[in-house]
């Protein structure tokens, strides 16, 4: 028979501790679920309160956030849609053959260019928001067709620091046998290099999905908000005549803001681990 586990008074206080600050992170996604079935009068009234009888409306505040305003929800989703899955896929992309190219040409000039992304890491973005709006202007990167490339210059930092790392530990043997078997740079890194890198991948996609979906300052600053808003942004505009705000659409457009993006991490979340851990000890 197994022996029982013995915790330390140390470990029963660590998990309380973390119970608590893990109910104290989920007390405002709880307050915005409650007050998104609530009538924007009572939550006026009482932000903290249950729905009861005279304040539940039940998912009326759904239907009035898909046409609440004179931008349609819908036409923001699919912006936010495309803009984050299009960034996700080219960082992705790009910064897995470009961290390959790191490690195994391992010159100068790919150090040079290593460090460089990782400085870009620990830039504070507000130092060059204002020359960004200008230089998207005049690249012709201020649409959401074209913004996704503005976000892989971002996002390149901490996608190569981990790839490199994951990489490094990877059996260069695999890679020369694809050579002689006939199998170029590009056949290697797609059909060798990159099945191997999945951990990795998805923890990287994961993360980087987070981020571009609920950005709002880079958006709002590239873009013309008066023809292209994302998710945030239209949260952000969600005002009536005279600039009142209807508090309970705008819990419900919050929910389903934030429900996709939580069930995907709810569902890869088992990955984010393994890879950020592979990608940090490795080599």
């Amino acid at each position: 028979m197994e022996k029982e586990k013995k915790y330390s008074p140390a470990s029963m206080v660590l998990t309380i501790v973390f119970a608590v600050i893990c109910l104290a992170w989920l007390w405002p996604v709880a307050e915005v679920v409650l007050n998104s079935f609530k009538s924007n009068g009572s939550i006026n009234q009482s932000v903290f309160a249950f729905p009861d009888a005279s304040s539940f409306v039940g998912f009326d505040n759904y239907a009035k956030g898909l046409t609440f305003g004179n931008y349609p929800f819908l036409k923001s989703a699919g912006y936010s849609v495309y803009i984050s899955s299009v960034s996700t896929v080219l960082i992705l992309l790009g910064c897995s053959m470009a961290a390959w190219y790191i490690v195994r040409v391992g010159s100068g000039f790919s150090r040079f260019f290593y460090y460089l992304c990782l400085f870009s890491m620990i830039v504070p973005f507000q130092m060059v928001m204002f020359t960004l709006t200008s230089t998207a202007d005049s690249l012709m990167l201020n649409t959401p067709w074209t913004i996704p490339v503005i976000y892989l210059g971002f996002g390149a930092g901490l996608a190569i620091f981990m790839f490199t790392g994951f990489i490094k530990g990877l059996p260069l043997e695999i890679e020369e046998a694809a050579a002689i078997d006939g199998c170029g740079p590009v056949r290697t890194f797609f059909m060798v290099v990159l099945p191997m890198l999945k951990p990795t991948l998805i923890s990287v996609g994961i993360l980087e999905l987070m981020w571009v979906w609920n950005d709002y300052l880079l958006p709002y600053l590239v873009l013309d908000i008066t023809l292209y808003r994302t998710i945030p942004i239209h949260v952000q505009y969600l005002k009536g005549s005279y600039g009142t705000v209807d508090l309970g659409a705008t819990m419900a457009i919050i929910m389903m803001a934030i429900l996709p993006i939580i069930i995907v991490y709810i569902c890869c979340q088992k990955y984010i681990i393994k890879g950020v851990a592979a990608g940090a000890v490795k080599g």
